[in-house]
């Protein structure tokens, strides 16, 4: 009972959605513009650097909060952080509301780390903005942060099943990012460099895609 209550908290937390309800409050469904995603990305893209920003807090803030609040009132139970992480991380990517399709889960996935240890969240925060800003692709940044993540718990927390868990939930998001690396090998994926360079990377985008149709016109 009390890891389906850890599930439960979870998943229902993790389906709050901040970028999905500002694009209904202005009549946009996030899924279908922008990138695609319900996400904080998606919100920087559609709503500005602000919104964006406040709806990545968001989603990093219900991460700690909730994992935070059941690994307190359940201090013996032994898998109370994984189970409740990977619940939260899950309800953000797959709500039932949204027919489960969701967000991605990058930035509850930072309030996970954060929950966990402030200090490993530096240092990935560290790594992984060498890794955006080398590659230029955000999508690298979750899918190895959460993969590295699975195995600092395991070796920190000495908890196999607990890393095995955090492990799941790394392939889920790295199956997640499966069409950002297909964009990658065509061309088509947007830059990190969009915050810094609008207009350019959207000019280079639409070379690329145009390129992209004549090859399946061809085809």
């Amino acid at each position: 009972m009390k890891y389906l209550f850890c599930i439960i908290s979870g998943y229902l937390v993790g389906m709050i959605n901040p970028s999905y309800i500002l694009g209904k409050r202005h009549g946009v469904d996030v899924r279908r513009e922008g990138s695609g995603n319900a996400g904080a990305s998606n919100a920087l893209i559609l709503f500005g650097k602000v919104r964006g920003f406040l709806c990545a807090v968001f989603d990093i803030a219900k991460a700690v909060l909730v994992v935070r609040f059941t690994s307190g009132i359940f201090p013996g139970l032994a898998y109370a952080f994984p189970v409740t992480a990977a619940a939260c991380i899950l309800g953000h990517i797959f709500p039932f509301y949204m027919k489960f399709k969701g967000g991605k889960g990058l930035a509850c996935l930072g309030g996970v780390i954060l929950a966990f240890d402030w200090r490993v969240f530096l240092v990935l925060l560290a790594v992984e903005a060498v890794i955006a800003f080398s590659t230029q692709y955000i999508c690298f940044v979750p899918m190895t942060a959460s993969v590295v993540f699975s195995a600092v718990y395991g070796v920190m927390r000495q908890d196999l099943i607990g890393a095995l868990i955090m492990l799941g939930v790394a392939l889920v998001i790295c199956w997640k990012h499966k069409e950002n690396v297909k964009r990658i090998r065509q061309g088509i994926e947007l830059r990190l460099r969009y915050l810094w360079n609008r207009d350019g990377e959207e000019a280079r985008l639409k070379a690329n895609l145009n390129d992209e149709q004549r090859k399946k016109a061809k085809r």
